[in-house]
């Protein structure tokens, strides 16, 4: 099983998701950590610094402002545990089969193994609405 956690400088938590620069991977074998590489994000505009005019509804038809780079980039994980994220991007990557946590816990590894005691917070109302 894989883990991804958002991440700017690939030792901390993001509080959001889509900016993040990176996502830390944890590969996790028989419940220990077995792995742990780090993903430059260079597939959402936000990380980037883009700003760009977009509606952030909840038709997946809406071609403005697609999540299909993070889903494509993070295809190999089954979990994500974040501080944050943005409600339409929870939806999607919830559709495409991940596991979504909202995490008030800002250390990577300790948030994986707390997941792994089945003992992290999760908040999904703490998704933003935009």
């Amino acid at each position: 099983m894989k883990i991804a956690i958002p991440s700017m400088d690939g030792n901390s938590l993001s509080m959001h998701f889509g900016r993040s620069r990176g996502f830390i991977i944890y590969t996790i074998d028989n419940q220990t950590i077995s792995g742990k590489e780090y993903r430059n994000n260079d597939f959402t505009g936000h990380a980037q610094g883009l700003h760009h005019e977009h509606n952030h509804d909840h038709d997946p038809s809406h071609q403005g402002h697609s999540h299909i780079g993070i889903l494509n980039a993070l295809a190999d994980c089954e979990i994500v545990i974040a501080g944050g994220m943005g409600q339409r991007l929870f939806s999607d990557l919830t559709q495409a089969g991940k596991s979504i946590y909202i995490t008030s816990e800002t250390n990577p590894e300790t948030a994986v193994k707390l997941f792994l005691e089945n003992k992290l917070d999760s908040n999904p109302e703490k998704c933003c609405s935009h």
